[in-house]
């Protein structure tokens, strides 16, 4: 079969960075299902595993964990789904990735598709969704009642794939008042569209703009990236007894600066599930499905922003280049080999 993949870890500027490959089909274990895939996204993950893990000498290491596509075969004790299910799923990180013509996916983690979009649209949203969906309902605790609460979510770096499904999720879903940070007049008008009602900017220091707003504090904060240089203003705009989740790396944080207001720390990673096998891998199954329905209801709509045509190396290089430069806004989607 077709796919993408990589030798060695090097800088997405050189020619072997990803390259087109053919490899054998995948073999399906018992809970498993057999995707062919339509559609993939590409996420930040992809760029930190192909800078960041080599594969072993002379083995092809596949990426890609945002796809949408249909079953071909079911494994012996699958019941989820039947051949010809139309599917979306984000994968495991410890399996290979979806840049491929045939993917192995176990259908505890697998929704079907919204009836209502096509694979590209489709592919933008499992993996951001999920982790959009845990950080604020699982890891903040944020009620998902839609009743006013009085209570203010900020969203830092809210123009990318995460942050624009969580605007989605906090102003359809919660009594919230969501701020989002943005820095660039595309990137704000985009936030302020998926349902921001207050944008400031993340190059200034967050608790001045907050106040520039009107607001003095916030009770959450969902900090999506750069965390470590947005620290201090951070710790600094959030209220005491307010709660801090986040989701990219920070090299280092002072979380002593925490204490003084009893802040909480959450951190958010939504292959945990997948990885360590946990009991209630089936959660996410169950939210793909519930996320199906509100697409379909028209609640919660596809971050698709950028469609880079076939799923190809040249494709993908670019891909990953345009998310290294920061300067990405939404998903980028590919499809078809």
């Amino acid at each position: 079969m077709k796919a993408i993949a990589y030798y060695q870890s090097l800088p997405i500027s050189h020619p072997e960075a990803l390259q087109d490959v053919h490899l054998p089909e995948p073999v399906i274990g018992e809970r498993d299902l057999l995707v062919e895939v339509k559609a993939v996204s590409v996420n930040p993950v992809d760029v930190k595993v192909r800078a960041n893990m080599a594969p072993e000498a002379g083995q092809a290491k596949v990426l890609g964990w945002d796809a949408a596509g249909v079953v071909k075969a079911v494994g012996a004790k699958a019941s989820l789904f039947q051949v010809g299910d139309r599917v979306w799923y984000a994968g495991a990180l410890h399996r290979p990735g979806a840049n491929s013509e045939l993917h192995a996916v176990d259908e505890r983690i697998v929704g079907r598709m919204p009836d209502s979009l096509d694979f590209e649209s489709a592919a933008a949203l499992p993996l951001t969704t999920i982790t959009a969906w845990e950080l604020l309902f699982d890891r903040l605790q944020v009620l998902a009642n839609g009743a006013p609460s009085g209570k203010k979510l900020l969203i830092v770096g809210a123009a990318g794939g995460v942050g624009s499904i969580m605007l989605q999720l906090a102003r359809q879903l919660t009594g919230l008042t969501v701020i989002a940070t943005a820095s660039r007049p595309e990137t704000q008008a985009w936030v302020k569209d998926l349902g921001a009602h207050q944008v400031i900017d993340h190059r200034q220091p967050l608790s001045q703009e907050l106040k520039r707003i009107g607001m003095a504090e916030v009770d959450y904060v969902a900090s999506l990236n750069q965390t470590d240089a947005h620290f201090a203003e951070i710790v600094a705009a959030l209220a005491p007894q307010g709660k801090l989740a986040l989701i990219d790396d920070p090299a280092a944080l002072d979380v002593s600066q925490l204490k003084r207001k009893s802040i909480s720390l959450h951190w958010e990673f939504m292959y945990t599930r997948s990885m360590f096998a946990t009991d209630d891998q089936i959660e996410q199954h169950k939210l793909l499905t519930e996320l199906a329905r509100l697409v379909d209801a028209g609640i919660v709509r596809s971050t698709a922003a950028e469609r880079f045509g076939a799923i190809n190396a040249a494709n993908l290089k670019r891909a990953h280049a345009l998310l290294e430069s920061n300067a990405a806004k939404g998903k980028i989607v590919l499809s078809g080999f």
